[in-house]
């Protein structure tokens, strides 16, 4: 038997061990999807038909982060804060048409300071730029704007120069992606970004992935109910969406079905899906499967009927909370569930300490290596969730919540309407607003202070203006749900009930 002082100096050795690898000059695969919802992965079984065979690889050989969020569900803002480590109010990018700002810095800079070579490959979509080659990028392969699932006139900017597409999207970013890898040098650190545009509207499967859902049943969620149990103390803005581009009762402006959607999403990302196992070929083939971090994940979830809404934009779980999955056999155990609220914020911080580099102070994220270790580590309580109104889109207002480990508390800015508060433990589907609850009235005023707390420490309490432009999807179906009447709480409040609203 071992005495307690060898045990120490053996849990001493494997501290110092584990702190030798994670400090390694460690290459690392980022892959980035759009509008990958938490829930659509296979192990998950949110619909029990839906198969992602390499995803559910990840998560088994790797960490499952279930309760990763993004700060701004909104494609450019949440990339910017993948790219830069804080919330939207700090770099700026508060929508996708928002210019970057002069000076804006990219991690991928900080890693081609460290040496490494480093890869773009795909959708860039942030602050109505051009496809040219992006600051802290050795290798570019992207397009303009949302791009296009098969070949289009537009093609493909590859390291500055116009270049056809030549078949569909993912599999031919994947392509890109893989070429660039060959080419390195095995002693060459990497760090390389696939960025898809799948599962991104209009969901367009490869053509071996066609139909291969159609059969299936769709299972609707609970919260697609307008009034009742499954929506109670539902804000009248949400109310009101119901009937418009982003509601289920006149999606688009169409006739759209919810079910035929999701099977022709779910379809889209079957290729997705197919892209990460040839990353994890290659890297078999490289011999540098297990020494390399591979980390999976979604720009912002997507909605499919929950609260009778479709889109991303809300504070609600099915908008802000994403698929992670991180594999790096080197660093920690397969097999692993994190717990801890980590976000896009937290991206940043952990490649840079994936790969030895000092991050830059002043971030709002920090490395989750440690989660994924199983170490004890103090951790955030509660994350901050924003985003600001779109004159194109004018059924979702300015959102401020604060996501807690069991409560969320969201307010709306400039609309006369209710602020939330949902028991996440009680009522993971966010059916219940207990925001008129006399029970939960310190809750309430605790999250509200906290909230604004979080603001002025990061310099977040302005709202962005923005000229108009553009045109705006604001109409409704007059053969749909009217306008939602304020509730009873409002129209004749009981006393002593002001501050909870």
């Amino acid at each position: 038997m071992i005495n307690r002082r060898e045990a120490l100096a053996s849990l001493t050795g494997a501290a110092a061990l584990a702190g030798a690898q994670t400090k390694k000059r460690r290459n690392v695969i980022f892959i980035l999807s759009d509008d990958h919802r938490y829930d659509a992965l296979g192990f998950l079984k949110a619909q029990p038909w839906l198969e992602t065979p390499q995803l559910d690889r990840l998560a088994g050989e790797g960490a499952h982060f279930k309760n990763a969020f993004v700060t701004t569900a909104l494609c450019s803002p949440s990339r910017a804060s993948i790219l830069t480590g804080v919330y939207a109010h700090r770099h700026r990018i508060v929508d996708n048409s928002t210019p970057i700002p002069q000076g804006t810095v990219f991690f991928p800079s900080h890693l081609q300071k460290a040496g490494y070579k480093t890869g773009f490959f795909g959708k860039w979509h942030m602050g109505a730029e051009s496809d040219d080659p992006k600051p802290g990028f050795d290798h570019w392969v992207s397009f303009r704007g949302q791009g296009a699932y098969l070949p289009n006139p537009n093609g493909l900017n590859v390291n500055g120069r116009k270049v056809p597409q030549k078949g569909y999207i993912t599999d031919e970013l994947t392509d890109y992606a893989l070429d660039w890898l060959r080419m390195l040098p095995k002693e060459q650190p990497y760090f390389m970004y696939l960025s898809h545009k799948a599962v991104h509207a209009e969901f367009e499967p490869a053509a071996r992935h066609k139909g291969r859902y159609k059969d299936a049943r769709f299972v609707y969620p609970p919260t697609m109910a307008a009034t009742g149990e499954m929506a109670q103390h539902r804000p009248m803005w949400v109310r009101n969406q119901r009937n418009s581009w982003h509601g289920v009762e006149y999606p688009y402006h169409s006739e759209l079905d919810i079910a035929g959607y999701y099977k022709k999403y779910a379809e889209t990302l079957m290729g997705v899906d197919d892209s990460v196992g040839r990353v994890l070929g290659e890297l078999n083939r490289r011999g540098e499967l297990d020494s390399t971090l591979v980390v999976y994940m979604g720009d912002n979830g997507f909605a499919f009927g929950e609260h009778g809404l479709i889109d991303k934009r809300t504070a609600y779980e099915e908008s802000m909370r994403v698929p992670l999955l991180a594999r790096c056999p080197e660093l920690f155990g397969g097999g692993r569930t994190v717990n801890q609220v980590v976000a896009n914020l937290d991206i940043m911080p952990t490649v840079l300490d994936a790969a030895g580099a000092t991050a830059p102070s002043g971030l709002d994220g920090r490395s989750w290596l440690p989660l994924a270790q199983g170490k004890q580590a103090e951790w955030r309580k509660e994350l901050l969730y924003e985003y600001y109104w779109e004159r194109s889109f004018p059924q979702t207002p300015t959102i401020h919540a604060l996501r807690g480990d069991r409560y969320k508390f969201i307010r709306c800015q400039g609309l006369w309407d209710l602020d939330e508060l949902y028991d996440l433990r009680e009522d993971p589907l966010e059916s219940r607003n207990l925001i008129f609850s006399e029970q939960h009235a310190g809750i309430v005023k605790q999250m509200r202070q906290r909230l604004f707390d979080i603001l002025e420490e990061t310099g977040g309490m302005n709202i962005p203006l923005q000229r108009d432009r553009g045109g705006q999807q604001n109409l409704r179906s007059p053969d749909r749900s009217p306008a939602s009447e304020f509730p009873e709480e409002i129209r004749k409040r009981p006393k002593g009930t002001a501050e909870r609203r």
